[in-house]
């Protein structure tokens, strides 16, 4: 990686996380060197160069596989508390390095400086989640129908684990994976977006030390760099039993079924397509934050991101008003600048698909109460700066079934019953995130029942974004059914056995059958 000097002490950042002018490339934990292609890290703050990285070939791509096999045989018979014991002092590192991690996060990225260091708090909240969870792997005794039998349940690792991450959140969901996955005893590959690759060298060099100081092989934790390509030696690999995969639907259909045909294990999460539903009795002081920072933080730019607010139409002309001057209020510029609620979008690509998604809408009889448009001049020199946009639509617009990552929130009517707005809200394609902001219970509760949102997340008078590592985080339908964080997500890092143990001197068959010698 050549470091290239910036503005705002990303010089120092860079320092502090070990981001320093060497060949950064495919990685176990030492400077290993590529003969790869270069990939060109640009901050879409400034435009500015951060650094080259060197893309992974197949040659490193083995010598990183040997190196995280071996280091599994060796990492699967430490203790799981021992293997908390690792993650611990990870969590506690990200403690220290939490300013320039997050500093980096917001640079490389462009989300919010806010947003960035509460990236890295998530960092350490799956740690410490993972710490506790070091000592409470357990399975269970399962009654026998045969006397003097015993029957239990155990989980064991499942080996090495490929990590697929995006660019949107760099270094938060490689930890929910990382942390969970190290202390069932398994081993991490992570490919990082090749949009954000210096985040997950940052991060690379802090695990490194970890395990160099406590005499552990530096394969438990591997990088390799690159585009699907790269990617594609993981899905492809029966050395990896686990493929986890973060990212747009259409690479999630692409590794679920690459992975499938070598039987391995995939957890996917895709896309969301999610909506607020405000009913009558909903409360502004709730609706408006929640909808708002939904809609625009991150530049709108997570799954979890709100796309749509389907309002009741005795409410909606308040609503409409009160989130239209809310977004008057709202302040774009350098993420960096805390004043600033606002960043750019990921790179011009992003802001091309922004922008045709507006003139769709527009086509498809959308009425724009929020013009969109880029920003130009002083501070917007990247021209990745766009203005968030409000459009009142029909759910059944193509623009509006299909997930755009960006800033445009849809507004749409509903009449009657909670029932109606539950259709609508379920009348997408993705399934991940969805809200309801009500104060009556009955609504509440039919929103949260089995015929209520059809979606992996279900809220109460709070937002689409922002979830808690403690639970279960996924979607179902086209978001991909996977589970990470939280709960009994563990579980898919491991291999489920189940144990039939005869104490007794005789040997009955199961179902009373008889097979006499």
């Amino acid at each position: 990686m050549q470091a290239v000097a910036t503005d705002f002490g990303i010089d120092k950042a860079l320092k502090a996380l070990g981001v320093k002018d060497i060949n950064e490339g495919s990685s176990t934990g030492s400077n290993n060197f590529s003969n790869g292609e270069l990939i060109e890290s640009y901050s879409p703050v400034d435009g500015k160069l951060i650094g080259k990285v060197k893309a992974t070939t197949r040659e490193d791509y083995d010598r990183v596989m040997d190196a995280a096999t071996k280091a599994f045989l060796s990492w699967r018979d430490v203790p799981a508390p021992q293997r908390g014991e690792i993650v611990r002092q990870f969590g506690n590192k990200l403690r220290e390095l939490k300013e320039p991690l997050g500093k980096l996060v917001s640079y490389e990225m462009g989300k919010s400086l806010q947003e960035g260091y509460g990236e890295v708090q998530e960092m350490i909240d799956i740690c410490d989640f993972a710490v506790g969870l070091s000592r409470q792997l357990n399975g269970q005794t399962i009654p026998s129908e045969r006397p003097g039998h015993v029957m239990r349940e155990q989980w064991h690792p499942i080996g090495v684990v490929g990590i697929i991450s995006a660019f949107n959140f760099p270094v938060a969901v490689w930890s929910w994976n990382t942390a969970l996955a190290w202390i069932c005893g398994d081993v991490c590959v992570w490919k990082a977006s090749e949009k954000a690759p210096l985040c997950s060298i940052a991060c690379q060099n802090i695990i490194a030390d970890i395990l160099k100081d406590n005499n552990l092989p530096e394969g438990i934790s591997c990088i390799i760099n690159g585009d699907y390509k790269v990617g594609e030696f993981m899905t492809t690999d029966p050395r990896i039993p686990l493929v986890s995969a973060t990212g747009s639907t259409r690479m999630g259909r692409i590794v679920g079924k690459t992975v499938a045909e070598r039987f391995g294990k995939s957890l996917l999460e895709l896309g969301g397509n999610n909506a607020i539903i405000i009913t009558p009795t909903a409360d502004l002081k709730v609706v408006v934050p929640g909808a708002v920072f939904g809609a625009v933080g991150t530049c709108g730019q997570r799954c979890t991101s709100t796309r749509r607010l389907i309002i009741h139409e005795s409410v909606y002309d308040k609503v409409r008003d009160a989130i239209v001057g809310a977004y008057g209020q709202l302040t774009i510029g350098n993420p960096l600048d805390e004043k600033n609620h606002i960043g750019p979008l990921i790179d011009h690509d992003a802001v091309n698909t922004y922008l045709a998604a507006i003139e769709k809408a527009k086509a498809e009889g959308g009425n724009v109460l929020v013009e969109g448009g880029v920003l130009e001049g002083e501070g917007y020199e990247s021209g990745c700066y766009v203005k968030p946009a409000i459009i009142e639509a029909e759910n059944d617009f193509e623009i509006v079934q299909h997930e755009t990552f960006a800033p445009i929130l849809y507004l749409m009517k509903y009449s009657g019953d909670v029932e109606n707005a539950i259709a609508k809200q379920n009348g997408v394609a993705q399934g991940l995130s969805s809200a309801i902001m009500t104060n009556e219970m009955k609504e509440a509760e039919k929103f949260l029942s089995y015929a209520g949102s059809d979606c992996g997340i279900a809220n109460v008078n709070i937002g689409t974004s922002g979830a808690e590592i403690g639970g279960a985080f996924g979607g179902e339908k086209e978001t991909g059914g996977g589970r990470e964080s939280g709960s009994d997500a563990w579980k898919v890092y491991m291999r489920r056995q189940t144990n039939t143990v005869n104490y007794s001197d005789e040997l009955p068959l199961a179902q009373g059958i008889k097979f006499d010698l």
